[in-house]
Order: C-alpha cells, then structure tokens, then sequence
C-alpha cells in the first residue's frame, strides 16, 4: 500500500520512510504540508497519510481540513497526526480537523506499526464495501435470465446516448428485436427450453453488436439495440446482420434443436429526433409491429 510521509524534519522523515519501507508499504515524502497537498491532488494518490502537525506552509490540521472538505464518498483517506502535543484539548482539535488517529513524538515504532495496521484495515474494509456496492448495482442493471441490461438499464443508457447525440450531433440508431413464435414455442416446448433459446439468441446477437452498442431485454422476448453513430438505414443494415446471427442454426435444448426467426424494427433519431426516449421506443416498436405484420423475420423501418 502507498503510504505518504508529511514531515519537514530531515531526520524525522528519513527515520519514518525506512521503517515505513521495511514494512512493505510504497513510501510517498513531502517536506511540507503545501507539498503533501499536491501529493494528494492525483488520481493515484496515497490512502494513507502521515502528516506532521507543525510544518511550514500547511501544518496538519489544515491538511486535514483541505483533505475533509474536498473528499467525497465512497473516497476515503485515513490521516495519522504525528504530534509532540499530548494534551487531551490538541488531540480533540487534531480528530475534530478530520484525523483519523495520532501518535505522539517521539514516537514508538511497534505503537505506529499497530495503528497503522488498524488503518489499512479500515482502508481494506472500505474498499471492500466500495467493490461489493457496485456488485449489487451492476446485478440490480441486469437481467437475471440473459445477463444483459434490464429494462430499466437500458432505457437509462438510452437517456445518456440520446444526451451524447445531441452535444455531438450525431445520429443514433434504435432496434427492436422480437423473437418469433415464442409464446407458442414455451406452451409446446416449455420455459427451459424457451430460456435456453432466449439465452442463446442474446448471445449471438452480443456477439455481433460493436462494443460501443448496447443492448438491453425490454420485456419476454423483445430485446432493445442502441447503435450510436448510425442512422436508419445502417441501422437496418446492422439489424439484418443481428436477424441472421440469431437464425442461422438452430439451438440446441433439452427438446432437442430448434430452429427460430425474429423480427426487429429500426428507427433513428433522424426521423424521431434526440430528445424524447420514449417516442423512439414507440417509432421502434411501430417498425417491429410491421415487420411481424409483413410476415415476420424480417427488418422493417
């Protein structure tokens, strides 16, 4: 773990970074606190951070202040005052700063060990929390079936694309793709045969869609496509390759193979415009309705 040292005594600091690099940890040095500072402005700055109080420029209690005011959540950084104050006031004024811990001058090297200790482990736990939060909202975007966003998802990434086409003005592509006969197919054949086949049908269709495009189950067997970059008649162009992917050999199920069509509508903001999701859903979803009109497995506009 990256560790920064803010400490403007030479021996002090020279003292904390060889102990901090025996123990494993990537000791970052700053003379003094305006330096720590900087330290702190990247990306990749330390999460751990001894600061001493007094310091030229800013001391510790202001950097812990500055660190505090501009740190916004799940971002932690866990601050350590070194101090030759020991009264019980300067401690409270150094933890009411936004210190998470301190330890005294001179201080001693198994006490800073064990109270750095504690915090990497809060440090760990935190990001332990972060990484199972964003697990949750990435299974919350899903669909449980196929994998790929929900309904909710997409229309939310639609939201963003359309936003993104109109600063860029650009065109967007939509899809509505519809699976043939698939109520009939689950009566006959059942719904784990009818899930493998939808299953299957996403990931032909995933595998031919650029990694720039999105799709996203809008409900039973009807899926949304977002192609940016594309107007209507490349957008039929990419959905005609979609509708063979999806066609060319049957699936194999537990009800032996089975071969199915799809229909797919394709609309763009070209002819719907850029700021109303739900009317190219319903521009889409007219396309898919004449395509299945006209005899299904097809793509219409």
């Amino acid at each position: 773990m990256r560790i920064l040292i803010a400490e403007d005594d030479p021996i002090s600091r020279r003292l904390l970074e060889t102990i901090l690099g025996k123990w494993g940890y990537e000791v970052v040095v700053a003379h003094d606190g305006d330096q720590a500072w900087k330290h702190l402005q990247g990306d990749d700055a330390p999460r751990l951070v001894i600061a001493d109080w007094m310091m030229p420029g800013l001391d510790g209690i202001e950097l812990c202040q500055r660190v505090r005011a501009r740190e916004t959540p799940p971002h932690y950084t866990y601050l350590l005052l070194l101090t030759a104050r020991s009264q019980r006031e300067d401690l409270v004024q150094g933890m009411e700063a936004g210190a998470d811990d301190y330890v005294t001058k001179p201080f001693d090297a198994n006490e800073l060990k064990v109270r750095l200790r504690a915090g990497r482990r809060i440090l760990e736990l935190q990001q332990q929390l972060i990484e199972a939060q964003e697990a949750l909202r990435e299974q919350a975007s899903r669909d449980a079936l196929t994998g790929i966003r929900n309904r909710n998802a997409i229309f939310e990434l639609l939201r963003l694309e359309l936003n993104r086409a109109q600063r860029e003005s650009s065109d967007l592509a939509l899809v509505m793709a519809d699976i043939d006969h698939f109520k009939d197919l689950n009566d006959t054949f059942g719904h784990l045969a009818g899930d493998k086949v939808l299953r299957e049908s996403v990931a032909r269709m995933v595998a031919m869609i650029r990694p720039y495009d999105a799709i996203g189950r809008y409900g039973g067997e009807e899926f949304l496509i977002i192609l940016p970059g594309c107007d209507a008649r490349a957008g039929a162009q990419r959905a005609e390759s979609l509708r063979l992917a999806v066609c060319r050999e049957p699936f194999d199920t537990s009800e032996g193979r089975m071969s199915v069509t799809c229909s797919m509508g394709v609309t763009s903001t070209a002819e719907v415009g850029k700021t109303d999701v739900d009317a190219l859903v319903r521009a889409a979803d007219a396309a898919l309705y004449r395509a299945k009109n006209n005899g299904r497995n097809r793509v219409e506009t």
